[in-house]
């Protein structure tokens, strides 16, 4: 699986290592990741999802339901 938040659709950024002679090479700022299992008491059952700690933040302030349901309107839940 890629390294993509499966809530919020965060993805790996692109940029510079500058040093301190302002030399510029290329590296990746990687999102935050973290393989989490959630609760639904709808459907009771577990789902396990690769979500950011952003979306972990999110989640436990709505709900996972109401989260998921945004993510599907949205285009990116993936399950």
């Amino acid at each position: 699986m890629a390294r993509v938040c499966q809530i919020t659709g965060k993805r790996p950024q692109v940029g510079n290592n500058v040093s301190h002679a302002n030399n510029k090479t290329k590296r990746r700022f990687l999102p935050n990741l973290q393989k989490k299992r959630f609760y639904i008491p709808e459907e009771d059952k577990w789902v396990t999802l690769k979500v950011s700690t952003k979306a972990i933040k999110t989640i436990s302030k709505y709900g996972i339901t109401a989260v998921m349901k945004e993510a599907k309107a949205n285009g990116n839940l993936v399950l």
